[in-house]
Parts: structure tokens; C-alpha cells; sequence
């Protein structure tokens, strides 16, 4: 089974176009164009009826003490945890992919409420949903693609991982607003086959991308 992230090479940086946060010389971070990127597949198992697509990045600081504060650092050494960003589920096999911005073009302030995307898939919250509650002008339920958008001034670049998953499942059963973890524990036993594409993005301008 093969996953092409079009314009991510595993291993490598995440092109800016991808990104909800991209650097800026005078405020560190600005929006970006929050694009999603177009995705395709290959070589599916046999028995496939739907798929799962989940965007999680697992280096997200487990302490926001030094988060984006001017003067200090998120430490390498900080524990980390995980910050998802995609989650999607019925994808249909076929016909084997959507394009670039089927399911974002730019970042929508309290969140997209009724995200486009791939017909048949349905597509739950991100976590800007939690990182965004009690934010006036922000806050609001994440639905869909919003992409990278790490501290600036952490120590280390973080890596993203696009996972899609083969399945046997007619329809995933999760419901509402479902979470990437729900998702998860739905497909215990479900699984036919995985793939993954791995980019790496920083808004540190001290440290390499990749």
C-alpha cells in the first residue's frame, strides 16, 4: 500500500502553502495560506471499503510555561505529546486521491463549520478546537485541515505524520464532531493496511526545518 502526500517528500519540510502559521520577522508567526495538501493512494488490500486519513503531530510541548513567550525557549528536553490535525474518515478506494485545497483554502477564525472535501468522506475536529477555547475572536469547533503552526520558539522542529489507513469498515462509526482518538479506538480490529508520510515544519528561524 502506498500514500503520496503530493508536495510533501517524507523526511522533508512542509512547503509553507501547507501551514496555518508561517514565519514572520516582525510578529515571529503569521497566517498562512492553510492549504491542504492533495493526497493519493495505491496498492490497496484486498477487501478495502472505505479509508481513514489522520494528520497528527507528536511533538507538541507537554508544558505551555515557555510557549511562544518572548525571551525563553521550549526546551528539546521537554516531554511530548500529540497535536492532531486532520482527521477523515469513509474515504471511498476509489478514484484513488482528491487534489490540493480540496478541503482547505485558508484559515477560517472559529473554525470551519462545514468543511468541503472528498464526497461520501466526512471529516472531524482538529485540535486548534481545544488550543483556541476561551479565544474571543479564535475560539470556536476545528473542523477539517488546519495545518502546522508549532511554537516559534521551540528548540525543535516538528514532524507531522500523514497516516492513511485501509479498512474494512462500510462506515467508520463515530458521529458529530468525533475526535482523531475516537477515530482510533474505532478501528481496533479494522485495519487492513497503513502508510505513512512524514514532513517536518519549524517556526523557529534557529532551527532547521529538515
Amino acid at each position: 500500500m502506498k500514500l503520496i502526500v503530493e508536495g510533501i517528500d517524507h523526511g522533508k519540510p512542509i512547503p509553507e502553502k501547507f501551514a496555518f502559521g508561517v514565519q514572520d520577522e516582525a510578529s515571529h508567526v503569521r497566517l498562512g495560506e492553510n492549504l491542504s495538501p492533495g493526497v493519493r493512494w495505491d496498492g490497496l488490500p484486498e477487501g478495502t471499503r472505505t479509508l481513514v486519513l489522520i494528520c497528527v503531530d507528536d511533538d507538541v510541548p507537554t508544558k505551555p510555561d515557555d510557549v511562544n513567550q518572548e525571551g525563553r525557549t521550549v526546551p528539546a528536553s521537554l516531554p511530548r505529546g500529540k497535536f492532531y490535525h486532520w482527521v477523515m474518515v469513509d474515504l471511498p478506494p476509489t478514484p484513488g486521491g482528491f487534489p490540493e485545497g480540496a478541503c482547505s483554502r485558508g484559515v477560517t477564525a472559529r473554525g470551519k463549520t462545514s468543511p468541503q472535501g472528498p464526497e461520501g468522506a466526512r471529516q472531524g475536529r482538529n485540535d486548534y478546537t481545544a488550543w483556541f477555547d476561551g479565544d474571543a475572536e479564535m475560539g470556536g469547533v476545528y473542523l477539517g485541515y488546519d495545518g502546522p503552526c508549532p511554537p516559534w520558539n521551540d528548540e525543535i522542529p516538528h514532524h507531522y505524520h500523514f497516516i492513511l489507513y485501509a479498512t474494512d469498515l462500510e462506515r467508520c462509526p463515530v458521529e458529530g464532531a468525533f475526535t482523531a482518538e475516537e477515530v482510533e479506538t474505532a478501528l481496533i480490529g479494522h485495519v487492513l493496511a497503513s502508510a505513512k508520510v512524514t514532513g517536518i515544519y519549524s517556526l523557529n528561524p534557529d532551527v532547521p526545518a529538515g
